[in-house]
């Protein structure tokens, strides 16, 4: 059995913040001009190769006031504590993340698309993102929903590529570097 690569793709302020404290995303779409497709940020390319979306619950509610579903034709699961009901074939998962990837892993998916912010930060303290796609938008929010926190795991990562779009969106793309020196906690061996 083996597990799925698990894949982060998100935009962010350049003072690192993914959402606005209520959770609302309304400066990415202002930032973006309209020559900023999905095509152009590589969002397209990226989730053709996904099978499997996690989210978090908070993301989840989020994309639930989108004018369309972004994830047709997608396997979706959603992490959650709290009661849900499918709106669009989505399944709830309230566990431990590294138990839902191993259950994706037996069941044939192999490329895992992890969104929203918890999920992310449980994601990389626990070492299971494998590469990371951060845009920076030219924004500076001064407070929000963090990707980064505080007391987070130490990991290394090594880029693999860059790019400058027309807007001034900086992007990185990372692969983890060294996966055999982590151990959960941040410990090196």
């Amino acid at each position: 059995m083996n597990q799925p690569r698990v894949s982060v793709f998100l935009g962010l302020s350049l003072d690192g913040y993914l959402a606005r404290d209520d959770h609302n995303l309304d400066w990415l779409h202002t930032t973006l001009t309209p020559t900023d497709t999905p095509q152009d940020t590589g969002y397209t390319s990226f989730i053709a190769t996904v099978d499997t979306l996690v989210i978090g619950r908070n993301t989840y509610d989020t994309v639930l006031n989108f004018d369309a579903w972004p994830y047709q034709g997608k396997h979706v699961v959603v992490l959650t504590s709290r009661p849900a009901e499918s709106r669009h074939g989505e399944t709830f998962f309230n566990g431990p993340l590294s138990t839902l990837l191993r259950e994706l892993g037996e069941q044939g998916f192999r490329h895992v698309y992890l969104d929203g912010g918890i999920a992310v930060r449980q994601g990389l303290d626990e070492g299971l993102v494998d590469d990371l796609t951060l845009s920076w938008l030219p924004i500076i929010l001064g407070s929000g929903r963090p990707l980064f926190h505080r007391g987070m795991s130490e990991s290394r990562w090594s880029l693999t590529g860059s790019r400058v779009l027309e807007n001034g969106l900086v992007q990185g793309q990372y692969q983890r570097a060294d996966q055999s020196f982590y151990t959960p906690g941040g410990h090196s061996i």
